[in-house]
């Protein structure tokens, strides 16, 4: 992966790099948490937000691949 501060501010990549390693990060401390609490409802709402968080990641991840017809 390329040091997204190597890259100029005007590439977007430089900061959907950083968004996603930020998705990336609160993504697993969801999924931490869900084995710290006992409300399944809780439980619930930490996998659901974290599923989320992971697709919007992979949503970045094909931004800056340009692999998705809409990215081109």
């Amino acid at each position: 992966m390329t040091d997204p501060n190597a890259l100029p501010q005007s590439d977007p990549r430089r900061h959907t790099m950083k968004m996603r390693a930020q998705l990336t990060e609160l993504a697993n401390h969801l999924r931490e948490d869900v084995g710290k609490i006992d409300d399944p409802r809780a439980k619930a709402l930490f996998e659901t937000s974290a599923g989320v968080l992971l697709g919007l990641d992979k949503a970045f991840a094909d931004f800056e691949e340009g692999t998705e017809e809409a990215w081109r």
